[in-house]
């Protein structure tokens, strides 16, 4: 099979369409022949040799999509034609409230998604929803499960509650956009491009400042009157002006540090007698995955595409997450 392979660390240049061999399920495992796929900043990250944990060769990419085509050793083969979304990721682990000591982000060490085949465990697929491309499909599972497990499982919004996502524009912060509006909510966006801020009030966002400007927080206090949910991959300086935009009981969910951390300290008193809630996350366990395809499927939600390439495109694809410039997902098609 033709796979996206990378032997050596130093960018998106280093990454070779090459045969592999076709990969044959084991007992309580499915061969998906997968029809797309779709990159992460991790899969970037991962070319330039700046992620925890790194063994090569590899082939990375942890969303795809595609067709059931093979079953291991006692296996139903009534499966096999069924058209699946992948989970993307193994061994979560019995505990919902966090991932297990074996839990990994599929694709790096374990074969990914940028590929003509994945075998995975059978658990571990769900049905594509019927309304979606498969290049839609295969835009889902990351970023939308880990905005999924932020905005429902963790802040867990209400119709009606005010719900600022900050840097719209990325995977996740767009499906947040997505599924807070599909939830009922009001939602507010910051982003460093007016562009984005645009594209976010076209979908439906109540209105966006520019984190550039100087009293940023303030302009969003003022807009909002306050927010209930605040999502964020951030951090950085401005976290204890992000937390001043919080109504009490407020909640603050974040799933990344980008900026890394505040030089200064949490304002503890404020935080307690204001009973504001600090919560880290990250990608969620496969009922997250489950309940997330489900609402996608029953809400006829779209994923935002910035743009599809072929397989044999896989380079360029990753060299454009170098600058931020996208909204939304950036997809591998299999021809």
């Amino acid at each position: 099979m033709k796979a996206v392979v990378l032997h050596e660390k130093g960018g998106p240049e280093k990454l070779q369409i090459e045969e592999v061999d076709t990969p044959q399920p084991g007992p309580g495992e499915l061969r998906v022949k997968l029809r797309a796929s779709a990159l992460n900043r991790r899969d970037y990250w991962i070319t330039l040799g700046m992620y925890p944990g790194l063994t090569l060769p590899c082939i990375a990419g942890s969303d795809g999509a595609g067709v059931i085509d093979a079953v291991g050793e006692g296996g139903d083969d009534a499966a096999i034609g069924r058209e699946v979304v992948v989970y993307p990721a193994r061994a979560w682990g019995d505990e919902q409230s966090r991932f297990g000591p074996e839990f990994r982000v599929l694709g790096m060490p374990d074969q990914g998604t940028f590929a003509e085949y994945i075998c995975v465990p059978a658990s571990d697929v769900f049905s594509k929803p019927a309304h979606l491309s498969w290049e839609q499909a295969a835009a889902v599972p990351l970023a939308g499960l880990t905005s999924w497990r932020a905005l429902v499982t963790q802040a867990e919004v209400q119709s009606g509650q005010k719900v600022l996502v900050t840097a719209a524009g990325s995977g996740v912060s767009t499906f947040a956009i997505q599924f807070a509006l599909g939830l009922g909510a009001e939602v507010y966006v910051t982003s460093g491009s007016e562009e984005k801020i645009d594209k976010a009030k076209a979908m439906g966002v109540i209105d966006g400042v520019n984190y550039r400007d100087e009293d940023f927080t303030g302009q969003l206090r003022r807009l909002s009157g306050g927010f209930d949910i605040i999502i964020d991959s951030a951090g950085g300086e401005g976290i204890n002006a992000l937390l001043d935009t919080l109504n009490d009981a407020g909640r603050y969910v974040f799933f990344g540090a980008t900026l890394g951390n505040a030089s200064a300290g949490l304002e503890m008193a404020k935080l307690f007698f204001r009973h504001i809630r600090i919560q880290g996350t990250t990608m969620g366990s496969p009922k997250d995955f489950a309940a997330m395809i489900n609402f996608v499927s029953d809400n006829s939600i779209e994923p935002v595409i910035h743009q599809v390439f072929a397989m044999e495109e896989a380079v360029a694809a990753h060299k454009l997450m170098e600058n931020f410039s996208q909204t939304g997902k950036i997809v591998l098609r299999n021809e």
